[in-house]
């Protein structure tokens, strides 16, 4: 069985940083990519950062690049995602996903593209 476990998240203030964890676990696991989504009430699942396992490559929205980095460690099968710069607008629930095979990184934005998903931790960014 195939969990993914997300972690780090909590309250912290405009300007601050929280770097958050995702480990996944299962001896059936393995994974092409990795990606971060995250989402605010009342709002869609939106894209945040993902990350290649071979080559390292990572992508990220629009409203994250030059604030958050995302990184992988693939002994551990874990990724992060540091979060620096933060806003009140990034507050959300962030999840972790997982894919499986090869996805044209055209659709790593996708959150429909993911096998697996992880619960959820909350970011709070206080004004």
């Amino acid at each position: 069985q195939v969990e993914v476990v997300e972690s780090g998240g909590g309250l912290v203030q405009a300007g601050g940083s929280l770097r958050l964890s995702c480990a996944a676990s299962g001896r059936a696991f393995s994974s092409y990519a990795m990606a971060w989504f995250r989402q605010a009430p009342g709002k869609e699942r939106e894209f945040v950062a993902a990350f290649r396992w071979s080559g390292g490559n990572t992508y990220y929205a629009d409203s994250v690049k030059g604030r958050f980095t995302v990184s992988g460690v693939n002994a551990k099968k874990t990724v992060y995602l540091q979060m620096n710069s933060l806003k009140p607008e990034d507050t959300a629930v962030y999840y972790c996903a997982a894919r499986r095979n090869f996805l044209n990184p055209d659709l790593y934005t996708h959150y429909g593209q993911y096998d697996y998903w992880g619960q959820g931790t909350q970011v709070t960014v206080s004004s």
